[in-house]
């Protein structure tokens, strides 16, 4: 069962790429459409209303919100795609294909039942006998989706047609037909099928929907009502569950969907608190972002904890051994500050000692969220390479207060890590009985640890996991290559991944291996896959 929400989590990273796209889109094209910002930055002398320069921003910021118009749609491709272990692009079309019709069976019970956009306004449900609290809640489970008037499920109805397809894709895709119906054998199966599927699947969807929709709008409401509490055990969480890969999911629903509210922004509803803030970065009525995004406090463990656990690291090394810990730990910092993927310095202390990443790590991280939501900071983005936007519309985020608060985060993290390390003797990099158990990173050896393996390492990776016919299936989330394997007891020890196939660290359930690469792992998933015959 963990596998498969391993799975499941990992995919969700493929449309959500499409989101950090829009951030850029978003982020400069509403800076630069806005004449004030414009002139701010000293470009008023080639951004002028109206000229080709400003309609070329306003392409890109329209390009932007286009992402978050039809993110439900991308939700359904690239989950059916991203779940599917062959014949992909097949997958994806019936994630379309499920997607489209079961917002058209819902459309079409809707209207068998005389529900329709006239009769589910406000006014008309009221002349119809709702109060006004009854009337607004109920007109609120229903919208269009690519012009069809259905129940407004958010992204819900993309993740439910993308899980579905995938099922049906992985059991008929295969599937052989007698001779005279051979045309349709295989993956076009799956597309006869799906069209089957969607009747139930929608018809369910319509009976059970306004439950679940009512269902998120209280989950919604306690995380309002729970104040810094809520907060923090976000942000515990979010980091307690990295090790095991499905800390995606406790991010997902608050970044995305209902759960994480609701708000109006230049007249259109967005659901989720990375939308909102999407939203608000383009529009140019709102004056901040809002504050309980759920994404600020990650700076304070970015740019302070991380490097100060790193410094403690450093420090209580053994002398002769500093020179070699720090190849380590600086591409490891460098890697969450600049990009914000973090499990290189959390791996570095969390094998060596999982007391320092659980007591130490998880509370202090949950407390970032806290004391970037109390000042009222609202910063979108948690590495250097998200910065820009932000910097373009420094009038929305409120970040004066990180000047103090990274350092003392810095500070905090390298005193409670100093302290534990040599009260407790642990044997953190430098620290081993033996010196050669440090590796000194070379330059190739750096691009292996930013996750750039090269060629020729390939085979090493596929021998690795026991050879080619040991492995079962290969997938990647953002940062960690996902492979399942036959035999757990063909693949490599842990040490021999990080020692010489450039690895950060590698998470083991059964038969089921998490390879931590770091971004480049979209790359090195491919090159595996086509090192062994995979789609």
């Amino acid at each position: 069962m963990r596998e498969r929400v391993q799975a499941f989590a990992g995919s969700m990273m493929i449309p959500i790429i499409l989101l950090v796209v829009a951030g850029i889109f978003i982020g400069i094209g509403a800076a630069l459409v806005n004449i004030d910002n414009a002139n701010a930055l000293g470009l008023g002398w080639l951004i002028k209303e109206g000229n080709i320069v400003h309609g070329f921003f306003s392409i890109v910021n329209s390009l932007g919100f286009m992402v978050m118009r039809f993110l439900a749609v991308f939700f359904a491709v690239g989950l059916a795609f991203g779940l599917a272990k062959k014949e992909k692009g097949w997958a994806a079309l019936a994630g379309l294909v499920l997607f489209l019709g079961l917002n058209t069976v819902i459309n079409t019970m809707l209207s068998i039942n005389n529900l329709n956009p006239e009769t589910t306004t406000v006014e008309a449900l009221i002349a119809s006998g709702y109060s006004e609290v009854g009337a607004k809640n109920f007109n609120a489970l229903f919208g269009h989706v690519l012009g069809i008037f259905s129940y407004d499920m958010g992204i819900f109805s993309g993740l439910i047609a993308g899980v579905v397809a995938s099922i049906v894709h992985n059991k008929y895709c295969e599937k052989q037909l007698p001779n005279a119906l051979s045309f349709f054998s295989g993956p076009r199966y799956v597309q006869i099928l799906i069209f089957f599927v969607t009747i139930p699947v929608g018809i369910i969807l319509y009976y059970v929907w306004p439950f679940i929709g009512m269902g998120l709008s209280s989950i919604s409401h306690f995380i309002t009502a729970s104040g810094l509490i809520g907060t923090f055990v976000f942000g515990a969480l979010d980091r307690a569950l990295l090790p095991i890969g499905i800390h995606h999911l406790i991010a997902f629903p608050i970044e995305y969907t209902k759960v994480g509210g609701t708000m109006l922004v230049d007249g259109t509803v967005y659901e989720g608190v990375r939308n909102i803030m999407l939203a608000q970065m383009g529009s140019p009525n709102e004056s901040e972002y809002i504050v309980r995004n759920f994404t600020t406090g990650r700076i304070l463990f970015h740019f302070g904890g991380l490097p100060g656990a790193a410094f403690a690291m450093y420090h209580v090394a053994k002398p002769e051994n500093r020179k070699k810990v720090a190849s380590i730990l600086i591409p490891a910092v460098l890697t969450a500050v600049l990009i914000g993927v973090t499990e290189p310095i959390e791996y570095t202390f969390l094998f060596v000692q999982p007391l320092l990443y659980f007591l130490i790590h998880v509370p202090l991280s949950g407390l970032s969220y806290v004391l970037a939501e109390a000042m009222n900071i609202s910063i979108m983005g948690t590495a250097v390479r998200d910065m820009f936007p932000n910097l373009l519309q420094p009038e929305k985020v409120h970040a004066m207060y990180m000047l103090l608060l990274i350092p003392a985060y810095f500070a905090a993290y390298y005193f409670a890590f100093k302290w534990s390390i040599l009260k407790f003797n642990i044997k953190t990099p430098g620290r081993e009985l033996e010196a050669d158990t440090i590796k000194l990173f070379t330059k190739k050896d750096y691009l292996d640890q930013k996750g750039a393996v090269t060629n020729d390492q390939i085979p090493a990776i596929v021998e690795a996991f026991g050879g080619k016919d040991n492995i079962v299936s290969i997938t990647n989330c953002a940062t960690r290559l996902r492979v399942k394997v036959v035999n757990e007891k063909l693949v490599a020890p842990n040490d021999h991944w990080v020692d010489h196939l450039g690895a950060s660290g590698v998470v083991r359930s059964g038969n089921a291996f998490q390879i931590i690469y770091g971004p480049h792992v979209i790359t090195l998933a491919g090159q595996v896959r086509d090192a062994v015959g995979m789609e």
